[in-house]
């Protein structure tokens, strides 16, 4: 039988804003356990929370780029449950009155375009972080834990997707089009290495053609788009093979394993009425009137499908344009380097091969590196000129990016302008026709196939500063 998956994405985004949800704590990622906390954020009693109205504007932004109703008012509620890492013992959140309603996200993969819906966008506070101290950091292999409360409390936005995901490959599109969309706005830094962008995955198995939906698994601990594909790759074969062999689906929550490519058992899955949602009643509801709700629009800047659109238009590929679209720096980047005079297409695929290939070696987000638009637009256009070969404007990239200069500094500095000189490469190719009978004689013959391996000798005598097509020309011109 063949299966239909039915995929929904839950996404946590913490916001960036310069305070906590409910307090005055300061947010940031990597200070020291258990400093940025207070009384409210501990959940000590007597401490009452006060909302955080950037926090609403923030959420309310992703909502209308969402294409979300805003409610005009909205209620947080207390989600009872009990883990180490809740201080309170309780998530301040919303549950049946939240911010956003009823919106969709357009998400393209290959030549194809699917909507997809979004049943909510609501606010809640982030948790603490538990720190198992053992083999691999896993609860299972520790000696004990610890717990650090600097996250408990920080600002949190819940993008929760309708079932209307139909594939791994679908799932990690439409992540990757939120998350360009949440950096557009600028409302988070959405790093996944850093947990400030998560989501978990409900996944479940219908027979092709069919309506009612499979048993629902909740998967967790994807911290990649890479490992949110894999995850459910692996997620809709293990229920397939289940399904094939009469055995029913489990419903329960799983822990993707990154390292053994699978998903292991947690825990069953929980409904709604296990929280014991009620209204919190240290908090008043959240009015919204239209001039607030106007007054976010109207700050709502250009989102990915626009951009991408704008740069189908200016001639880039639809790969191409779609990376772009989806990174503010590389957007940034990539306007400017046209607007000094590169091509369009060319200054995409440095943007998108080399440039994104170096940065990931040496951990460099290319907001923070010395390459800029003018930079790559004079880089691609030294290379369009003839003065750089390929392999040689990759060793420029490497010393711009060490901060040696701009790329004709960096350029003369490390001795790679290619040599398009007649009378200097002259004698050069002299002594490798004359060093190469053989396939000198070939080519006479007709035997172009061997005038890249003449080239090539020239390359390395020259110490790959010849201008090939120079080369080529010269050779001719002597064999015949």
């Amino acid at each position: 039988m063949t299966y239909e998956p039915v995929i929904g994405i839950e996404t946590h985004v913490e916001l960036t804003t310069e305070s906590k949800m409910f307090c005055g704590c300061a947010v940031g990622f990597g200070a020291p356990p258990n400093t940025n906390v207070c009384p409210v954020c501990l959940g000590l009693p007597g401490a009452l929370p006060v909302v955080n109205g950037r926090a609403v504007e923030f959420a309310m932004a992703i909502g209308l780029a969402l294409n979300c109703s805003i409610a005009h008012q909205s209620v947080f509620s207390r989600k009872n449950y009990f883990y180490p890492d809740m201080p309170k013992n309780y998530q301040i959140s919303q549950y049946d009155e939240p911010l956003c309603i009823g919106g969709y996200l357009d998400v393209q993969t290959g030549s194809e375009t699917r909507r997809i819906g979004i049943t909510r966008v609501h606010m809640e506070e982030d948790t603490g972080k538990s720190i198992h101290v053992g083999e691999g950091g896993r609860i299972s292999a520790a000696s004990h834990s610890l717990i650090d409360f600097n996250r408990a409390g920080v600002p949190l936005m819940e993008v929760v997707s309708e079932p209307d995901i139909r594939s791994a490959e679908e799932a990690r599109a439409f992540v990757a089009e939120l998350r360009g969309a949440v950096l557009r706005l600028g409302v988070s830094d959405a790093k996944l290495e850093e947990g400030s962008m998560r989501f978990d995955a409900n996944v479940s198995l219908r027979p092709k053609g069919t309506e009612p939906f499979g048993t629902k698994v909740e998967v967790k601990n994807m911290n990649s788009l890479r490992s949110l594909q894999r995850a459910l790759e692996h997620e809709i074969d293990r229920q397939a093979a289940l399904l094939e062999a009469g055995d029913s689906v489990l419903q329960e929550t799983r822990h993707w394993d990154e390292a053994a490519g699978t998903t292991l058992g947690m825990r069953s899955k929980e409904e709604a009425f296990d929280y014991r949602y009620f209204p919190e009643p240290d908090l008043v509801p959240v009015e919204v009137d239209d001039a607030w709700r106007d007054r976010v629009g109207e700050a709502i800047p250009e989102l990915p499908a626009q951009a991408r659109a704008r740069y189908l238009e200016m001639g880039l590929d639809p790969t191409a344009a779609g990376l772009i679209s989806r990174d503010v720096a590389f957007g940034a980047v990539f306007e400017d380097a046209v607007a000094a005079g590169g091509v369009s297409q060319t200054v995409a695929n440095w943007l998108t091969g080399e440039v994104t290939a170096l940065l990931r070696r040496s951990e460099t987000p290319l907001a923070s590196s010395p390459i800029d638009g003018a930079a790559l637009a004079e880089l691609s256009g030294m290379v369009d000129a003839g003065r750089l070969s390929a392999s040689a404007a990759k060793d420029v990239l490497a010393g711009v990016v060490a901060g040696e200069g701009n790329p004709a500094e960096v350029a003369r500095a490390r001795d790679l302008v290619q040599v398009s000189d007649i009378a200097a490469l002259e004698p050069i190719i002299d002594e490798v026709l004359a060093g190469n009978e053989e396939a000198v004689g070939k080519l006479r013959r007709g035997d172009d196939k061997v005038i890249g391996f003449l080239i090539g000798q020239v390359m390395r005598a020259s110490g790959g500063k010849a201008d090939p097509a120079v080369v080529r020309g010269i050779i001719k011109d002597r064999v015949s």
